[in-house]
């Protein structure tokens, strides 16, 4: 799993969310969602701030670029 994935999960785990629940906000299928976080999908970057903001963290966090 690459590091925006593996991070993205681990986000939403925090938040006890379920990857229906961000397939939902993200208006995408949980099918969409789910590769989104086995990285078989590369994410617009529009999808990518939105996460960022939604979960307070930056986009350089998101993509494993910074801790």
């Amino acid at each position: 799993m690459e590091p925006f994935g593996k991070r993205l999960k681990e986000l939403r785990e925090q938040e006890h969310k379920t990857q229906v629940d961000m397939a939902k906000l993200l208006q995408c299928t949980d099918r969409h969602y789910q590769r989104m976080e086995y990285g078989y999908v590369n994410v617009p970057s529009l999808t990518l701030i939105f996460l960022a903001d939604y979960f307070h963290v930056t986009t350089d966090y998101l993509l494993g670029r910074e801790d």
